[in-house]
């Protein structure tokens, strides 16, 4: 089952819901697309969806998440903190929770460093492969973060990188990535 929030009201981009086309990119925009193998089966994946759901990969990543729930639902409020000093508040636009894929995709409220929408979905290929992909579009909103440059997008990218790292051995091992 697939739940969509689309209401664009409040948010600082257009183009709401529109991670789940991994080849859209508004104009303007810098697209990231990464995809990290987690595994194989049925349990990789279960455990990978649940993880990605719930915020667990997140936590594990060491940022700070203050959600309005438990799990990732549309139309609820998250906000990110990294390092303890930047907050990045987002809501959750889209989730989806099929037997073969699970995840979701927040969009940026305003106060956050970026503009735009970043997804997180965790699918099973008919061979049984377990596969995390991190899609998103943004641009610099605050200051540093359009000062940053490609040094910013380049961060993105280790980030997405790590959460497969992590959620590879949250879904293999149960457990943290070190």
């Amino acid at each position: 089952m697939t739940v969509s929030y689309p209401d664009p009201k409040d948010f600082t981009y257009a183009d709401v819901g529109a991670t789940r086309d991994e080849g859209f990119c508004p104009p303007g925009f810098h697209p990231m697309n990464v995809r990290a193998r987690l595994g194989e089966g049925e349990e990789v994946f279960h455990r990978a969806s649940e993880a990605v759901l719930t915020w667990e990969m997140h936590r594990a990543l060491g940022v700070g998440i203050d959600a309005g729930a438990d799990r990732a639902v549309p139309g609820i409020d998250v906000t990110v903190t990294l390092a303890g000093m930047i907050k990045a508040p987002c809501r959750v636009v889209w989730t989806v929770e099929e037997p073969r894929r699970a995840g979701w995709a927040y969009g940026t409220l305003p106060g956050h460093p970026e503009c735009g929408e970043e997804s997180f979905v965790v699918d099973r290929t008919g061979d049984g492969t377990v596969w995390l992909t991190v899609n998103a579009f943004s641009r610099g909103a605050k200051w540093y973060a359009k000062a940053g440059g490609p040094a910013t997008r380049g961060f993105q990218h280790a980030y997405a990188r790590r959460c497969g790292t992590v959620l590879r051995n949250i879904a293999t091992q149960g457990g943290e990535a070190t």
